[in-house]
């Protein structure tokens, strides 16, 4: 997950750059008479990374216009928390001014995706970050579970 600007634009240029060597290297293998089938084999693998920094690339992207997933039992709160960070425009040593802790424990947060919050620490990084959030309570009635 990117989550500052400068993650961002490292990944902008490396996605640009793949973008580039994937067709020069496609053009190199078509020359050595390769089939299109060996040439889809080697090139797969490089694909399949550039395809997941481009989605890496357009998440930030949704995030920064303010796109969030949607929660389900409070699964996702603290890529929730990342996100509205990132679609503020604030820093992580901004967020960690407002919460007074150091920089490095908002990025280790971050980096973890804040697993094992407490509520309480969720509650003080959504205050540090000006939000309130609301739910919308459904109930939906539970599948069984198959015991062994």
């Amino acid at each position: 997950m990117i989550r500052n600007e400068t993650e961002y634009q490292e990944a902008s240029a490396r996605l640009a750059d793949e973008r580039n060597r994937l067709t020069e290297h496609r053009a190199r293998l078509k020359e050595t008479g390769l089939s299109d089938e060996e040439i889809k084999r080697v090139i797969d693998p490089m694909e399949s990374f550039h395809l997941q920094l481009k989605e890496e690339v357009e998440s930030y992207e949704r995030l920064k216009r303010g796109e969030f997933e949607e929660l389900e039992n409070l699964r996702g709160l603290g890529h929730l928390l990342i996100s509205i960070r990132i679609a503020q425009g604030m820093s992580q040593r901004e967020l960690a001014r407002r919460l007074d802790v150091h920089e490095s424990q908002v990025s280790r947060d971050e980096r973890n995706e804040y697993f094992g919050i407490t509520l309480e620490r969720a509650i003080k990084v959504l205050d540090a970050l000006n939000v309130r959030l609301h739910t919308k309570v459904e109930i939906e009635p539970q599948r069984e579970m198959a015991y062994a």
